[in-house]
C-alpha cells in the first residue's frame, strides 16, 4: 500500500469512528503531521469522499465537522481490504521467518541444550 493510501485509510477510519475531531486530534490518532491531515481532508473533500460542515457557533469552538459520504465509505472499504491483504502478506512472511529460525534452533542449538530445555524453547515458539 502506498504511503498516501495508508494516510487516506487512517483518516477515513478515524472519520468513520468520530467526525467531530479537530485536525490536531486526527493527526495525533493517525500518527501523522497536522499538515498531512489538512492536505488529506482537502483531497478527500475534492473527491467527494467527505463533506465538511462548518459550525460558526459551536460550543466547543471546533469550527468543522467531517462526515463520510457514501463514496467515502466505499473508498474506506476498498482501502481496508488492501490493508488487510498487505498485513496478511506480512504475517505470512513473519511465519516463514519464525519457521526458519525454529529450524535453525533445531539444527544448530538443539545439540547444545538438554531435551527438556529444547522442548521448552520449541513450545514457547509454537505458543507465540
Amino acid at each position: 500500500m502506498q504511503f498516501e493510501q495508508e494516510i487516506r485509510y487512517r483518516v477515513l477510519k478515524i472519520l468513520s469512528q468520530e467526525g467531530n475531531l479537530s485536525q490536531r486530534d486526527m493527526a495525533k490518532r493517525a500518527g501523522i503531521s497536522l499538515g498531512k491531515v489538512n492536505y488529506c481532508l482537502s483531497e478527500l473533500a475534492k473527491r467527494g469522499m467527505i463533506k465538511i460542515i462548518r459550525f460558526k457557533s459551536a460550543k466547543d469552538k471546533r469550527p468543522y465537522t467531517y462526515m463520510l459520504t457514501p463514496q467515502g465509505l466505499q473508498e474506506k472499504a476498498k482501502l481496508t481490504i488492501r490493508f488487510l491483504k498487505l498485513k496478511l502478506g506480512e504475517y505470512e512472511e513473519l511465519k516463514r521467518q519464525i519457521k526458519q529460525l525454529a529450524e535453525e534452533i533445531e539444527d544448530e542449538i538443539a545439540p547444545m541444550i538438554s531435551e527438556p530445555e529444547r522442548i521448552e524453547v520449541l513450545n514457547q515458539i509454537i505458543d507465540s
